[in-house]
């Protein structure tokens, strides 16, 4: 998808769109954004988020590079075995936002641990629900939409950047590409579409740094993924005879090359239709 500098304070009236039992769960409230100095815009929230194509890639890193990318002390990368972190790549194509145009946007994101607790290696992947200090750190965010940029910027002080971000097909894999300025890939990711048909409703906690201060948003997706899992990446390396992950060799790239990313996938999640929503940061 090419790059959408619009900016307007007119909302898109797709109410109507946003009428699944899964959008009845949230109370709204509104919440405005200056977008430039000219435009106030007032949106409601948690943000809706409907019809979305979601690919998930997870890779083991290295847990002492990916500390040292942490906000603040008290925030610690999951920890797996062999000395690895987790880094994962959300992969959006936002078909339906609530009173916004849709855009493409790449979550890179680390699992962690807030506050004092029992960093047990791999234990918080498996029993997610009782750790109720977990979520995400994103250590970036290219997006297609200056619009959602600059509300990511205002709001939750998410390292949101303006990049093209395209997908397409390859047989029974989506790939997403995603270019610097210069019209050059410097990442692509390729998620299987087949694997075990598993249902996911979930909620989740991400973890962003506004003003030198740590925000906790809450988010929640619910879909049919196709998912595939390697445990045995716990033990030891796999060598990939595919092409999951390219990264490629510009300034863009320069953290996650620092990461010593795996070359094979941890897991793979993939769906052709998810409903989202995203909330604004809690008060406390």
């Amino acid at each position: 998808m090419k790059i959408n500098n619009e900016l307007s304070s007119i909302k898109i009236e797709n109410s109507n769109i946003f009428i699944d039992d899964f959008y009845r769960r949230f109370s709204q409230k509104q919440h405005t954004v200056k977008l430039n100095e000219n435009i106030f815009k007032t949106y409601h929230f948690p943000t809706f988020y409907g019809d979305v194509e979601l690919s998930i890639m997870i890779f083991l890193c290295s847990y002492n590079k990916a500390l040292k990318l942490m906000p603040a002390s008290y925030i610690k990368p999951v920890r797996m075995t062999r000395g690895r972190s987790l880094i994962v790549f959300s992969c959006y194509e936002y078909k339906n936002v609530k009173e916004m145009t849709c855009y493409n946007e790449v979550g890179i994101s680390i699992p962690v641990l807030s506050g004092p607790c029992l960093n047990i290696p791999v234990l918080p992947m498996i029993f997610g629900k009782l750790y109720k200090n977990s979520g995400y750190h994103i250590i970036a965010m290219p997006v297609t939409s200056l619009e959602s940029k600059i509300r990511g910027d205002e709001i939750w002080g998410l390292p949101k950047v303006i990049q093209e971000i395209d997908f397409s097909d390859e047989g029974d894999y989506r790939v997403c590409s995603i270019k610097d300025i210069g019209g050059n890939i410097y990442l692509r990711l390729k998620t299987p579409k087949f694997g075990k048909s598993t249902d996911m409703d979930e909620t989740t906690f991400l973890y962003t740094k506004k003003d030198g201060r740590i925000l906790k948003s809450q988010t929640w997706f619910k879909g049919n993924f196709s998912i595939n899992k390697y445990d045995t990446l716990l033990f030891k390396p796999i060598k990939s005879g595919i092409d999951y992950i390219q990264i490629g060799n510009f300034p863009d790239d320069a953290i996650l090359r620092n990461l010593e990313i795996e070359e094979h996938p941890f897991q793979t999640r993939f769906s052709a239709f998810v409903t989202s929503a995203f909330d604004l940061p809690r008060k406390k």
